[in-house]
């Protein structure tokens, strides 16, 4: 797994509507920020699910396709306007199909999404979430959110980020961004805050390798030339955690300068340390640096943890009239349960059947604390439904309801409609207790992805997971049966209408029968015998 994050922080206080400065923060977004009067925007692009039982927790995950939530300022006084207006802004500046976010796809959150910077007004109603998991993320939407750092592609981390690479990967999400914080401990002013995330699985056995070792350059084609001068901080951490357990069967090229110990999700975690503004870590004879890993013994894959917290979903039933959706919410904790609070969005074409709703758990129903639901209405907006579940421990929750599929209209089916429909994912929300007295000192040293979800209590972190996308197929007309029926009726309109048209337009002559061959030769004939001519 390879993660980049880079974040920047405006050193001037951040104005009541816009933002003011852009020396380093990018000014194309900084206009879309301060022409529509955002106060935290979300936008990510991802491509693949995360597997967490293969891969572990993510540092950031997201919602397969594009996800994109926004909190307005106050003195917006028609938020849905400024939204589609938002959106469209979006959809030319990243180079996707954010145009089609609308109505029907977008809903407004009552308690999931909570503003993330500092933000005094959270009144839902500024707040705004919508969701395409079927959009497709390629090279056409990794430029632009290149174009975004303050060194491009050209120096740093970003040289790295060569498109043919990041796309031959199991997984790929990137992300931006953008909230209010504070300058200091006392929260006088605040500034901006803009993280652009990038993270990618590789598999190793399908590049060719067919061994654990990597490179910088065997992932990437690239190494790491020059820092980006206008960073403050460029580092590189790499997880090594148990690494001394296996006999020091670990060996990484160039040595790693320093080792730093942290809390990760609620474990201890080990990273080995390269502060890229050390000029002592680059080759005297290349100037490069080609951070590389092997192994002195042949080890195998170590199985991955189960998670404390994950959550699966499906469709079953059988037929194309009703069906029924099943989330399963894991609680693998040994002995503390906690919350979670549920969203799930529902287009208006799947009629959801509200008395359905059951929730199991250990074989009993399982109540929910909170409870929010807006229904769909055809054709202008989907279903949304809220829950706060308790989790025992070490237990598995069932959560299942019905729906009944509609009939659209001819016109409203894609062009392949036989490949079904994308049901976006379930979001799910936890404060996740730790096993561990996790660090809450933001003064230490800590990466840069611990940062964006920040805790206050030792014990539990935040936690913010999305289950599979479905894809759900409707009742489909056969689109067929119209070419059968237009070449049909050409074929009777021709026929019939060509021979009527045919007989009115015809002009019938008489034309009097002349001689043939025969009779020429009979009056030859008769002229050699002195007869008259016929």
């Amino acid at each position: 797994n390879r993660h980049f994050i880079h974040t920047h922080r405006e050193n001037r206080s951040c104005r009541q509507e816009h933002v003011s400065h852009y020396r380093l923060f990018p000014k194309s977004l900084g206009q879309v920020i301060s022409r529509f009067s955002v106060r935290e925007l979300h936008l990510s692009f991802t491509h693949g699910f995360w597997r967490r039982s293969r891969w572990g927790q993510p540092f950031l995950q997201a919602s397969p396709g594009v996800e994109l939530w926004v909190w307005f300022q106050s003195s917006v006084s028609d938020v849905d306007t400024t939204w589609k207006e938002l959106t469209n802004a979006l959809s030319g500046l990243f180079c996707a199909s954010l145009n089609f976010i609308d109505s029907t796809n977008t809903v407004t959150p009552t308690a999931s999404f909570k503003p993330l910077g500092v933000i005094n007004e959270t009144d839902h109603k500024f707040l705004r979430y919508a969701a395409l998991p079927r959009e497709i993320v390629c090279t056409e939407n990794l430029t632009p959110w290149k174009k975004l750092l303050p060194c491009g592609s050209k120096a740093g981390l970003a040289v790295l980020l060569k498109a043919e690479r990041l796309f031959h990967t199991n997984y790929h999400s990137q992300s931006v961004h953008v909230r209010p914080i504070c300058r200091n401990e006392l929260c006088i002013s605040t500034s901006w805050e803009l993280t652009q995330s990038l993270s990618v699985v590789f598999d190793l056995y399908a590049s060719g390798s067919g061994k654990r070792e990597w490179s910088l350059f065997k992932m990437f084609s690239r190494t790491l030339t020059e820092v980006c001068p206008l960073a403050s901080q460029s580092t590189v951490y790499l997880d090594v955690t148990d690494s001394d357990k296996v006999n020091d069967t670990l060996e990484l090229t160039p040595p790693a300068p320093s080792v730093l110990n942290t809390t990760v999700h609620g474990k201890w975690r080990s990273y080995a340390v390269y502060n890229l503004l050390n000029p002592h870590l680059y080759s005297t004879s290349s100037h490069s640096l080609n951070i590389a890993l092997k192994w002195k013994l042949s080890k195998q894959f170590a199985i991955p943890e189960v998670p404390v917290f994950k959550a699966e979903r499906y469709v079953s039933g059988f037929g194309l009239q009703t069906g029924k959706i099943n989330t399963l919410v894991y609680n693998n904790h040994p002995y503390r349960a906690f919350p979670v609070l549920l969203m799930e969005i529902v287009p208006w074409y799947l009629r959801l059947y509200i008395h359905t709703l059951t929730i199991t758990t250990k074989g009993k129903e399982n109540k929910p604390s909170y409870i929010h639901y807006q229904p769909a209405r055809d054709r202008e907006c989907p279903h949304l439904l809220e829950m706060l579940i308790q989790l025992p421990a070490k237990s598995v929750t069932k959560i299942g309801i019905e729906f009944e599929r509609a009939l659209l209209k001819w016109t409203e089916y894609p062009p392949d409609p036989n490949h079904g429909f994308y049901v976006g994912s379930s979001v799910l929300s936890a404060l996740v207790p730790s096993r561990i007295n996790m660090e809450t000192n933001t003064t230490k040293l800590a990466p840069l992805f611990t940062r964006l979800f920040t805790s206050i209590d030792a014990s539990v972190y935040f936690v913010r997971l999305y289950t599979e996308a479905l894809l759900v197929n409707l009742p489909t007309p056969d689109f067929s049966m119209p070419y059968n029926v237009i070449c049909l009726t050409c074929t009777v309109v021709a026929v019939g209408y060509g021979s009527f048209y045919n007989l009115l337009t015809r002009t019938f002559q008489i034309v009097e029968p002349s001689g043939g061959v025969a009779k020429k030769i009979a009056n030859m004939i008769r002229r050699l015998r002195g007869v008259p001519p016929i």
